[in-house]
């Protein structure tokens, strides 16, 4: 089974770093990505979806340290779902993506750059706070990578079930 979520957007609001009662550093961002066709009536048309998006630890701070509101950004990450009772006892439900890898895109939505201070800046385009330590995450990112190509017909052999 695979739960794996690519999203690229723009954030919703300045991130705001929180810490647990344990000393982890997190944040919750809102991201929003679009898209846009033209309808049956040949007007553009768009749709904007809002996702909530959990980074944890380094991840986190990176975020709150480099991104603000309208920063484009991509997180690679899993679907995962929460349930708590609220002060009246009702479950709630959330659906949120948990971060795993977030990379800088550009400037934010007016096209402008973000400006980190000096003794923060960093080259355009530097991936932040991978969560492995591959070579190629090391390289930076590039923006518009070539498509992959997947095989729809798994190899019955290989599945561990």
């Amino acid at each position: 089974m695979l739960n794996q979520v690519t999203l690229v957007g723009n954030l919703g609001q300045d991130p705001e770093l929180k810490y647990t009662t344990s000393g982890k550093a997190t944040t919750t961002l809102s991201l929003a990505t679009s898209e846009k066709w033209v309808g049956k009536d040949g007007q553009m048309q768009e749709k904007t979806e809002w996702h909530r998006v959990v980074l944890w630890e380094k991840m986190a701070e990176n975020a709150a340290k480099y991104l603000r509101k309208g920063s484009m950004v991509l997180f690679v990450g899993k679907n995962a779902t929460r349930c708590w009772e609220d002060q009246q006892g009702v479950k709630k439900y959330t659906t949120e993506i948990i971060a795993k890898e977030m990379k800088f895109i550009g400037g934010n939505q007016q096209g402008q750059q973000n400006h980190a201070p000096a003794q923060q800046a960093r080259p355009q385009g530097q991936a932040l706070a991978p969560q492995t330590n591959h070579p190629a995450q090391q390289q930076g990112f590039t923006p518009n990578p070539a498509p992959v190509a997947v095989d729809a017909t798994p190899n019955l052999d290989t599945i561990p079930f």
